[in-house]
């Protein structure tokens, strides 16, 4: 028999399923340092608020009706030095430690936010270097029952500095990865805020550290930074305090969208991955036209300079960190056939089942050539042409999960309690 859904409190996958953006780090730390380290860790933790006397946001200090202003501030540190210091293998030593996934400096570091998904998609498994489900930039896209951690830093780190390492990274292989899952009930049940009978269980990754156990003020776009770079008038700076709240609201979404339990069978993890790209979708909505609002307010010396972001982060990444750049090719490797033999053997279909089987299986290979073909397109320039991008994108992922979302829902409606259970126990073993 399958096990029951599990149960878990929605604040244990706040602050990791928001963008984990959320910096500990207070204002000691100077600009960029302390609150978001630097352009990829957001606008400065809140950036400037009208009727705050230009002053920051502390704490919770995000929510509706709050307003930036762009003002305060036009200069700042080197953040491509910030965003791209070198990672430090000592800093993923004990990488469940809370404080680690708080650390702005690495949170804005894409690279960085791979290594640390991995550590925590890997801390049931003593020892194990890769999962066969690692994305080609070497984040996951499920770690334990969570889907596409970091969902917003991914989002805005390619809108404005054009870096497609984390958004690009998702595809085929997250679907596939949620047909056969690849952790089991106990490999699930070590993500639970609590451990039973009090016990602490070796290498396991509670949600509670993962996200903190603390809320923090959720980071939206980096405003300051663009604010810098565009020199914007008091016209355009209204555009840009409407973008900076857009933001802070998509992020809001985002981290509201979070699931309340885990699920521990394939048509559970589906729906959960719908359930997330609906929300990023949607996020993408509030920003989208604000950006469009602002960017078609600048003259064309300001777009040039706030394009040159991306191009500036882009030889940063190329001078720092070698690995930082989109590696994703829009190809399934070999870890992701079909596991026919393995299906036939363990569950002894009938022919009613295989018929069903098979629907799901070339269901699998059409989402899985579509999404290949709707891989990360070369000619986007700016930041408007990368958030249609990204739209278009979680378009054709939604209708892909949809798409075989039905498929497995007919049939796993004809296998009873022992094959579901055979079913459910592929991915794991696949890491035994």
């Amino acid at each position: 028999m399958v096990r029951p859904v599990i149960r878990i409190a929605a604040v244990a996958f706040a602050c990791m399923l928001a963008g984990a953006a959320l910096a500990k780090g207070g204002h000691g730390g100077g600009h960029g340092g302390g609150h978001g380290g630097g352009h990829g860790g957001g606008h400065h933790g809140g950036g400037h608020f009208r009727g705050h006397g230009g002053g920051h946001a502390h704490g919770g200090g995000h929510h509706r009706g709050m307003r930036f202003t762009t003002g305060a501030r036009r200069g700042g540190p080197n953040f491509g030095q910030i965003r791209n210091a070198a990672i430090r293998p000592a800093n993923f030593r004990n990488a469940l430690n809370a404080s680690a996934f708080r650390n702005g400096r690495l949170i804005s570091n894409p690279a960085a936010r791979a290594q640390l998904a991995a550590a925590a998609a890997l801390a049931g498994w003593s020892g194990a270097s890769s999962g066969w489900w690692q994305h080609p930039g070497g984040g996951y896209g499920w770690v334990g029952p969570l889907f596409w951690p970091f969902a917003y830093n991914d989002l805005y780190d390619y809108t404005i500095w054009g870096d497609g390492l984390g958004f690009w990274g998702y595809g085929y292989p997250d679907i596939y990865a949620g047909i056969f899952g690849p952790y089991g009930y106990d490999r699930l049940s070590a993500y639970l805020p609590q451990q039973p009978q009090g016990r602490r269980r070796a290498r396991s990754a509670p949600l509670d550290q993962l996200c903190g156990s603390d809320r923090r003020a959720i980071v939206g776009l980096p405003i300051d930074q663009i604010a810098a770079a565009v020199q914007p008038t008091d016209a355009q700076g209204a555009a840009l305090d409407a973008l900076g709240n857009a933001s802070i609201d998509a992020a809001a979404l985002i981290r509201t969208s979070c699931p309340t339990q885990a699920a521990a069978t394939a048509p559970g993890r589906l729906a959960a991955m719908q359930q997330r790209v609906e929300a990023m979708q949607k996020a993408a909505d509030l920003v989208q036209p604000a950006l469009e609002t602002f960017y078609g307010s600048l003259n064309d010396e300001q777009k040039a300079r706030f394009n040159a972001l991306a191009d500036d982060q882009r030889r940063a990444t190329a001078s720092t960190n070698a690995s930082g750049s989109s590696v994703q090719t829009c190809s399934a490797s070999a870890a992701f056939d079909w596991p026919g033999a393995m299906i036939e053997e363990r569950l002894r279909p009938s022919d009613t089942q295989r018929a069903a089987l098979q629907v799901l299986q070339d269901t699998s290979a059409k989402v899985s050539a579509s999404l290949k073909a709707a891989c990360e397109p070369n000619d986007v320039m700016t930041p408007p042409a990368r958030m249609a991008a990204i739209r278009k994108r979680l378009d054709v992922m939604l209708d892909g999960i949809k798409s075989v979302r039905a498929a497995l829902d007919d049939f796993y409606a004809t296998l009873n309690d022992e094959q579901k259970a055979q079913f459910e126990a592929i991915g794991p073993r696949r890491m035994s």
